[in-house]
């Protein structure tokens, strides 16, 4: 017996995911805590720092470039 999901319920291997799925962005500022937890680092003073610069540079952006 297979465990697998039957044809109809499976979704197509064509279809592509919709673009609002791929940003990470939700509209909300970006904080510098939401910086360095995404760039995988703990939450320390040199960390946020880091991030701050980060974020005055890049603005937004900056955690797009992080996550996919």
């Amino acid at each position: 017996m297979s465990t697998s999901q039957p044809p109809a319920s499976r979704p197509p291997e064509d279809r592509a995911t919709p673009d609002r799925l791929l940003h990470a962005r939700t509209g909300t500022d970006v904080s510098p805590e939401d910086l360095v937890l995404a760039s995988g680092k703990d939450l320390t003073p040199h960390n946020l720092e880091w991030a701050k610069r980060k974020l005055a540079a890049e603005g937004p952006a900056a955690l797009e470039k992080l996550l996919p």
